[in-house]
């Protein structure tokens, strides 16, 4: 009898701690991902790109996560139509081969209940690097409107567009080759 009980206290914390894990699907018309980029070195080139789509699974208790975020490379967006048409060209993100960039973070790391960073892989123009986006802003509220949990903050880092094959310009300096990367990103518990 004892073993028994014993056997299902013990499937009880294994559940319980399962119960910990949510998903939450990225919310797109609260997540978008931006850039900025030196132009000669004076002024500052900015854009971002308007489609995202992607979950995270967040165990708060545990302090352990994944997020897989995919951004429509297509959707590219400067105000200024030319310059969007060279982005998506093959001098820089070569939309028509590569349509579709992503991140796939397993490592996240809280101080006390705040998430402060996720590292893990950024895959743009069909090349794969390391990268960790830092928190500048996080937190959980209860959706009125949705009667759900929401998750989001914003999330910076700097990438290398040259590691990604993106090299025109680089050398001339027409545009730097250091990107700042802000992503704002909200999620939907399911």
């Amino acid at each position: 009898m004892k073993k028994a009980l014993l056997g299902l206290a013990v499937l009880g914390v294994c559940l319980g701690a399962q119960a910990q894990s949510a998903t939450y699907k990225i919310d797109p018309t609260h997540t978008a991902a931006a850039w900025e980029a030196k132009h000669f070195g004076v002024s500052t080139n900015r854009g971002r790109w308007d489609k995202t789509d992607g979950e995270i699974v967040l165990d708060k208790a545990a302090k352990t996560g994944k997020a897989d975020i995919s951004i429509d490379m297509s959707s590219i967006n400067t105000g200024i139509a030319p310059f969007n048409g060279h982005l998506r060209s093959a001098d820089f993100f070569d939309v028509a081969n590569h349509p579709t960039a992503r991140f796939v973070g397993e490592s996240f790391k809280f101080d006390g209940d705040k998430l402060v960073s996720v590292a893990g892989n950024m895959t743009i123009r069909g090349k794969t690097n390391p990268a960790v986006l830092t928190a500048t802003s996080y937190g959980c509220y209860e959706n009125q409107r949705l009667k759900r949990e929401v998750c989001g903050g914003d999330f910076e880092t700097v990438i290398k567009r040259s590691t990604y094959g993106i090299n025109w310009g680089v050398v001339e300096k027409f545009t730097s080759d250091d990107i700042k990367v802000t992503i704002q990103v909200e999620g939907i518990k399911q």
